[in-house]
């Protein structure tokens, strides 16, 4: 039997040594730097035109609108600012409010910075909102919203008219002091805050101590209904430092603690009730005392003006004095012998009487004012 003559195949065998398989490699490696760097460099070429082309673009496009702009806006005669209109709900003048906000006629509407006018409105104290408006082609509408005062304040613990005091701010619900150059009539009838040492009072500052605080949380918490009416607060005294001295329209005055205004406020609620039930008026009432509340009541408007008119007059004191001179002692009357004499002197009487004296008579007085008699005398 015959068998076929097995073929080797070709084995795996390099056809190369080391030798030249280390100069093959080196060859091919710097044949492929070359061309990497010539394609990195012909890419970054184009990416630079690029770059270059969109920068170009983008300068040429901004100039373009920046130019376009000025001359269709900003240099347009059209646009130009020709009525400030100022809205304000308060006092505030409104060459004040131009002057702070820097506005003035004719400059370029596009040129105002509206939110430049706005933060420098909101700078003054009495400000509290500011709304502004460009219209176009030449019209800017400002509307300020003033702060509300609700009482004045001030160091001093008495002081007659706060209007002509330097010392006396005004003062809005927020805590925020205020000098108004321009006063209105019905500030005179804020009420008053007195005693405020605690801190230093400067306009535009935010209130900060517990005093002050305390004060205003109680005038807004009496403007309920009932309250408002009833109980209209006249002066606020924080100087003692640990309680508020209250004193209302009627002269009421009530002591308040700082803490639980609401709860103080409600007793005294009821004895107001109380007393417009008993139609008397309360002088003094201590809300401190949690039970057992200290209250005095004032007297009857009757009685008080009784007193007025009829005020008690002082004892005068009174002196009896002559009404005439009376005579003098020693002095003799005769006397008619009687009718009828007696048996005794029957033998005698072919004589003459004897004389004898006669009794002095009883002194007259009335009583005459001691003040008079004084005065009599010095005339004399």
């Amino acid at each position: 039997m015959k068998f076929a003559k097995k073929t080797s195949r070709p084995r795996n065998r390099r056809v190369s040594n080391l030798r030249q398989r280390r100069q093959q490699h080196l060859l091919d490696v710097k044949v492929r730097s070359r061309s990497a760097t010539q394609h990195r460099n012909r890419r970054f070429f184009v990416l630079a035109s690029k770059l270059a082309l969109v920068t170009a673009l983008g300068l040429g496009i901004y100039l373009g609108a920046r130019e376009g702009a000025k001359r269709f806006f900003f240099d347009n005669p059209d646009y130009r600012l020709n009525t400030i209109e100022v809205q304000t709900d308060g006092a505030l003048p409104r060459e004040q409010i131009l002057k702070t906000s820097g506005l003035h006629e004719g400059e370029n509407i596009f040129r105002v910075n509206l939110a430049h006018v706005r933060d420098a409105l909101q700078q003054l104290p009495q400000v509290d909102e500011v709304q502004v408006v460009r219209k176009l082609p030449g019209e800017l509408d400002i509307k300020v919203i003033e702060r509300r005062p609700v009482a004045w304040i001030t160091s001093e613990k008495q002081i007659s008219d706060p209007f002509a005091s330097d010392a006396a701010f005004l003062l809005d619900a927020r805590g925020v002091l205020m000098k108004e150059k321009k006063l209105l009539p019905e500030y005179l009838g804020l009420p008053l805050i007195l005693g405020c040492s605690g801190e230093s009072l400067e306009s535009g500052k935010i209130v900060e101590s517990l005093e002050a605080k305390a004060a205003l949380e109680l005038l807004r918490l009496s403007t309920r209904s009932f309250m408002q009416t009833r109980f209209q607060i006249r002066e606020i005294d924080v100087s003692k430092g640990y309680c508020l001295l209250v004193t209302d329209k009627t002269h009421t005055q009530v002591t308040f603690g700082f803490d639980n205004l609401d709860v103080q406020l409600q007793r005294l609620e009821k004895f107001l009730v109380y007393s417009d039930d008993s139609k008397q008026e309360l002088a003094t009432v201590n809300l401190l005392v949690q039970r057992n509340i200290p209250v005095t009541f004032a007297k009857p408007p009757a009685e008080v003006i009784n007193e007025t008119i009829d005020p008690a007059e002082t004892p005068r004191l009174m002196k009896a004095v002559p009404v005439h001179e009376p005579p003098k002692f020693g002095t003799f009357s005769a006397v008619k012998p009687s009718s009828s004499p007696a048996p005794s002197q029957k033998s005698s009487s072919t004589k003459a009487a004897k004389p004898h004296i006669s009794p002095s008579p009883v002194e007259v007085r009335r009583a005459v004012p001691n003040h008079q008699r004084k005065k009599n005398n010095n005339g004399e």
